[in-house]
């Protein structure tokens, strides 16, 4: 569904999701699953060109309790609860176009108390006063210093699939 744009669409407002979507995608050797989170936390401030975004890792779940609990013992989810990406848009998208808009933003990936540079690929839709962001990437995890589990003598892929889905609401910047 297409909306129009928005007056309410300006750079004078901050936009903000507290109920994004996280999924990460992983697979063992004939098998793969998914990872999933409602939690996703985050924010675009136009008139800063800053984009910031972080998920508790102990809201992502695969279906099966034992191997969440591994999830959460590899990723050390006691002493690194959280993954952050915080960056800034290469270049701004249009506020005044309902087309979807191809972006990409440039920042700090931050997972088990590792941070690595990132250039993430998205899209964001500017749907009446809100926007709607996709993006995905593919997160390496030996470079986050991250043993990749094992299940017999089977390990979990090192490539693991990244997509996030959030709808971001305005919220005035003076009554942040």
């Amino acid at each position: 569904m297409q909306f129009p744009p928005s007056e309410q669409v300006t750079e004078d407002v901050i936009y903000m999701t507290e109920s994004g979507y996280a999924e990460f995608e992983s697979s063992v050797p004939l098998h793969s699953f998914t990872g999933e989170s409602e939690h996703l936390t985050g924010m675009i401030d136009p008139e800063e060109n800053m984009v910031d975004f972080y998920l508790d890792l102990n809201t992502l779940k695969t279906g099966i309790d034992r191997r969440d609990r591994d999830m959460y013992r590899t990723l050390n989810v006691d002493e690194y609860p959280f993954a952050e990406f915080t960056g800034s848009l290469e270049s701004m998208f249009d506020m005044d176009t309902t087309e979807k808009q191809q972006v990409t933003v440039n920042g700090d990936f931050t997972i088990k108390g590792v941070t690595r540079k990132v250039k993430i690929d998205g899209n964001i839709q500017v749907n009446g006063d809100q926007l709607t962001l996709e993006a995905s990437w593919t997160l390496n995890l030996d470079d986050y210093n991250i043993e990749p589990p094992g299940i017999l003598f089977y390990k979990v892929n090192e490539e693991q699939k990244i997509l996030l889905e959030a709808t971001l609401k305005p919220r005035e910047r003076e009554n942040l």
